[in-house]
Order: C-alpha cells, then sequence, then structure tokens
C-alpha cells in the first residue's frame, strides 16, 4: 500500500514543525506538494475551511467522504499517514520500543520547542534575524517598506509569546543548560548508533530534527553553540533533511534491551526537565489555574498553564496502558531512575 497522489502541505521554512514532516515525507517516499505560504491565505483561495486553530505546517487531506480538509497536528498527522502508506514506516513494529518513540516525539515537539523559541525570540540578535527573515521566506519579493513592517509585528507578537514557553529571566539559564545537556548526549548516542533507536529513523528522530532544524539552521546563538559542543549533531541534522535514499530493508531498530545506555541518558533528560513541566502543567489544570510553577533542574520555573500539554500527558498515559503487562514491564525497567516513571500510572 503506498500513496500516488501528492499530498499538498502549507508551511514554513522557519517552522520547526513544517521541517518535522517535511523531512518525514521525504524519508517515506510519500509524494508532496510543498507550499511556502499562510494556511489561511491558501486554504480560502482554496475554499477549504480552516481548522479552528491553524498550526503550521497545514495538510491537506481527504476526509470520510473524499473531500479535502485541513488538518495541522503532526503527531496524529504521522499515524494517519501510516495507514495510509505501509513502506518505510517511522513507528516501530515492537509496542515497548514504539513507547518510547511516542515519549521521545513527545519531548521533541513540546519541550526542545523550548529552545527554538527561547533562543530566536530572548536575544535582540536572534530576534532581528528571525524578524528579518520570517517574512522573507514567505515572500522573497517584499517591499523594504513592507518588510519592515512584518518585522516588526512578528518580532513584537513572538517576543509578547516567549511567556506562553516559560522563557524568561529566572528560566533562561536552565533553558541554556537543558540545550547544553542534550547537544552533549546526542554527541555520545551518535558515536554509538546513527539515530536515536537504530539505524533507521521513527518519528521521534523527525520531531528533534524539526526543532535542531532551526536551533542549528536558522538562529545565530543556538547554531554558534551547537557547533561547539556537538559537531555529530550538525552533522545529523544536515542528512536527516533528506534520508530518502536510505535502504530499509538493510536497516533496522535495535531491540529495546539493546538499545545503549546513550539513550537511556537522554531519557534522564527527558525526566530531569519535561517530566515536572507537564506534571506541573496538569496539576494546574486540574485545580482550574492559569499559572503553575514547580523545581526544575533546582530552580523555579513559572509559566502559564497550557491545555494541549495536558492533553500530551493524557496521550503519553494512553500509550503506556495499552501495552501488554510484560511490555509495561520492559519499559519500566528501562526507565527506572530516569525520572520519565513519574508519567506512568499502573492500572
Amino acid at each position: 500500500m503506498s500513496l500516488s497522489t501528492p499530498i499538498p502541505l502549507i508551511g514554513a521554512v522557519g517552522s520547526p514543525y513544517t521541517r518535522k514532516m517535511l523531512s518525514l515525507l521525504r524519508y517515506r517516499r510519500i509524494p508532496y506538494t510543498m507550499i511556502w505560504g499562510d494556511p489561511a491565505t491558501v486554504l480560502d483561495s482554496k475554499g477549504i475551511s480552516k481548522p479552528k486553530i491553524p498550526f503550521l505546517p497545514t495538510f491537506i487531506l481527504d476526509d470520510d467522504k473524499g473531500e479535502p480538509e485541513a488538518v495541522c497536528d503532526s503527531t496524529p498527522i504521522i499515524y494517519r499517514l501510516e495507514k495510509l502508506q505501509s513502506q518505510r514506516s517511522v513507528i516501530p513494529d515492537d509496542p515497548a520500543l514504539a513507547f518510547i518513540n511516542f515519549l521521545l516525539e513527545d519531548f521533541g515537539d513540546e519541550w526542545c520547542t523550548k529552545f527554538m523559541f527561547h533562543y530566536r525570540w530572548y536575544f535582540a540578535k536572534d530576534a532581528d534575524n528571525a524578524g528579518n527573515q520570517l517574512p522573507l521566506t514567505m515572500d522573497v519579493t517584499l517591499p523594504q517598506d513592507t518588510l519592515q513592517q512584518f518585522k516588526s509585528f512578528f518580532s513584537e507578537r513572538q517576543i509578547g509569546r516567549l511567556g506562553y514557553v516559560g522563557s524568561n529571566d529566572t528560566t533562561a539559564p536552565i533553558i541554556d543548560a537543558s540545550y547544553r545537556r542534550f547537544l552533549s548526549l546526542l554527541e555520545k548516542h551518535f558515536e554509538k548508533l546513527p539515530f536515536l533507536l537504530g539505524e533507521k529513523p521513527a518519528s521521534g528522530d523527525f520531531a528533534i530534527f524539526g526543532q535542531l532544524s532551526q536551533l542549528i539552521g536558522f538562529d545565530p546563538t543556538p547554531r554558534a553553540i551547537a557547533y561547539e559542543v556537538s559537531p555529530r549533531t550538525v552533522g545529523w541534522v544536515g542528512t536527516l533533511e533528506d534520508q530518502s535514499g536510505l535502504d530499509t530493508e538493510q536497516k533496522n531498530w535495535n531491540e529495546l534491551e539493546s538499545l545503549p545506555t546513550t539513550l537511556k541518558d537522554i531519557l534522564t533528560e527527558v525526566g530531569r526537565t519535561y517530566v515536572p513541566a507537564l506534571l506541573a502543567n496538569a496539576k494546574a489544570l486540574l485545580a482550574g489555574e492559569k499559572q503553575w510553577q514547580t523545581n526544575i533542574d533546582g530552580c523555579q520555573w513559572s509559566q502559564q498553564s497550557f491545555p494541549y500539554q495536558g492533553k500530551c500527558l493524557q496521550w503519553i498515559n494512553d500509550e503506556y496502558q495499552k501495552l501488554s503487562a510484560t511490555d509495561k514491564q520492559r519499559i519500566n525497567t528501562l526507565t527506572i531512575g530516569t525520572g520519565c516513571e513519574a508519567l506512568l500510572k499502573n492500572d
């Protein structure tokens, strides 16, 4: 089963999720039509209803009646594509390994994006770069006065949103330390394996790649840090852009029990940073509080409550509950001592 008709997607060069999905489509050899632009404008021109909350990228897929619909949450789209085309899957067959992949994808999408957003808009040099480049990636022919208007609009809006990801003067050192640790962990891991879970990429690879495509390829400050801390990660990002030529018949994911200790070290970073944020956010949502604070990496972290990340925590637990008792035990054995075990509720 394979797709033959190109799938349209609307996105931006400066969007980590666009780059995540574009590289995944290339790897899976799924035909696509890439539209660089604003989803609302493109969908209006095609007479297609906009999603309630549009994100980048926005895919145009057929609904159950064969009518085009706009969808834009990358992880559900990945699983939808798995049903449409079976070749070159990015979801491991082993349910326990698939769970670890799901957790890593969520970490990439929801914690690593804090790195990306923080570095892009917290530092004046990076904000100036993004303010210039983001409008130009949509239309390189913009008149200079129009470019300046867009630059001011984008910059003011995005800098004003730093609080949504928890970026401020207090948390800046935590974010920087986590980014540097993560790069160091990837540097050691890529000495052992070419991808997170083995000899071929899974969806977690593409999620982390998406954020790093910006941190290494778009924004000046995190790019300099990456070149200093992890040249292997820089090389990995460059090659994951297009792995359509990888011979997957000769490549495999590792068995869960044979993954190197460097993968457990990466999970420990997940448990050290992302897990306490997920749990504090969920507690605040349950109490109806619009703000939460907790201790992350020895410092006080405070940010607005985020309903979507409440769903992320629920989805992680849903995936865990689908596992057999044997596979749950395999996961428990791997995650013990990482901090990730705090996410897992045994019924």
